[in-house]
């Protein structure tokens, strides 16, 4: 692996300098990303799913544990596999006790979701140390429906919203198509409850998955997002809402 190259401080500054002004264009870009994501409109479940828990059957609704949203991962564990997903795996490692409890204090619940039967869940997490709730989703059609498993044998090929016809002959998707089925798929999705009545917000698949970590990054797929506004100075106008504060 090659070093960077050697430079004083003034050569160095001034690249920073460069740096720094696409960083904030960057952050402009992401922040309107994030408002316009936060305008979806949303979509009323209506379809009684049932998933296996530790202590029995819920339903989607149980899964919010009472709170306003509701983020699910599609964990990658195929009924047949010994093993989950191991980049599923890496990321659920990655998420903290503090990072859930920063997402509860937003009135959001995380939660996990395989096809797996719940005995092999619940084995997998005790070996692992993982205290976040995973439910079994076994039997139901949450899967299929949200196009984490793809089986044309039960639902028509979508991957990452593009239809068979659509994949077709594009290269970075041919895997989809050659690949043998059921495929498991990883994504995460957002949920909103009115009431007893829950809605899909959102559900983000392939490349967004991997820049997930904090709390931040998980309520900025949701309807309601960060869900704090920034006090400016007396003075000062007010900073749009859920973006951070710049001090230049």
């Amino acid at each position: 692996m090659s070093l960077p190259d050697i430079a004083d401080r003034a050569e160095w500054l001034a690249a920073r300098r460069e740096l720094l002004a696409r960083e904030k264009q960057l952050t402009s870009m992401q922040d309107a990303l994030n408002a316009d994501r936060r305008r979806l409109p949303m979509v009323r479940i209506e379809k009684e799913y049932a998933f296996a828990g530790p202590d029995g059957r819920v339903s989607l609704l149980d899964m919010f544990e009472g709170r306003r949203q509701l983020i699910i991962q599609h964990f990658m564990f195929d009924p047949e596999w010994e093993h989950g997903c191991s980049g599923c795996t890496a990321s659920v490692d990655e998420i903290s006790d503090g990072v859930i409890a920063h997402l509860q204090a937003r009135d959001t619940t995380f939660a996990l979701v395989s096809r797996a039967p719940i005995a092999k869940l619940e084995d997998y997490r005790r070996r692992r140390g993982w205290t976040i709730p995973w439910y079994s989703s076994t039997g139901s059609d949450f899967n299929y429906d949200f196009h984490v498993t793809l089986d044309e044998s039960v639902a028509p090929l979508e991957v990452n919203y593009r239809t068979r016809a659509e994949i077709d002959g594009a290269p970075s998707a041919a895997w989809a198509l050659q690949a043998k089925q059921p495929i498991e798929m990883p994504a995460v999705s957002a949920f909103l409850r009115d009431g007893d009545a829950v809605f899909h917000t959102n559900t983000t698949y392939a490349r967004g998955t991997e820049y997930l970590a904090g709390a931040y990054t998980f309520l900025d797929l949701t309807a309601l997002g960060r869900q704090e506004e920034w006090e400016e100075p007396k003075g000062r106008a007010a900073a749009p809402h859920d973006a951070a504060p710049d001090f230049s």
